[in-house]
């Protein structure tokens, strides 16, 4: 009887035992089932992340391209502008060209005696004008090159600034 005892609590002991393996081996398998779809989770987002990295990358690219290019068009824009303004210097410079101011011919302090219309019978004379110093023109020549200069540096801000906020 003792013998019987002994058995029946050895094989409670053994049913308990392969209750808490069975146990063991569902626990591990969700277990393993929760790891693999938090991989899975974790692969998708990683790929969502360097697409999106990618993507922000091709856009940099193009803006460092267009950005490339409109500076390379207002540095030709600046060598025209300064090449066109050499060049009127050099002419102002060699009297092939001067630069001369309308006189106001209503003026009564100009001092000008050329009537402002003409009359019948009479002739027709230009707009009185008179020359500037070549001292004086090359120093206007000297202000409008800044000014040109100014304006195509400020464009080319502007479309900086445009292309960096888009």
């Amino acid at each position: 009887m003792r013998f019987l005892s002994v058995l029946r609590w050895i094989g409670i002991g053994l049913l308990m035992a392969l209750v808490w393996q069975l146990q063991a081996w569902r626990y591990g398998a969700q277990l393993e089932h929760q790891a693999a779809s938090h991989l899975q989770t974790l692969n998708q987002q990683n790929q969502a992340a360097l697409s999106q990295q990618r993507a922000e990358q091709e856009k940099r690219l193009a803006l460092e391209q267009q950005l490339n290019a409109n500076d390379h068009q207002h540095t030709q824009e600046m060598n025209d502008a300064q090449r066109n303004q050499a060049a009127l210097r050099d002419r102002l410079a060699t009297a092939d060209v001067r630069l001369s101011v309308l006189f106001d011919a209503a003026d009564s302090a100009s001092g000008c005696t050329v009537p402002a219309t003409t009359t019948a019978g009479s002739l027709v004379h230009a707009a009185p004008r008179a020359r500037l110093d070549p001292a004086h023109a090359q120093r206007i020549i000297r202000i409008t090159d800044d000014g040109d200069s100014a304006l195509i540096a400020l464009r080319a801000c502007q479309v900086y600034v445009q292309a960096v906020a888009r």
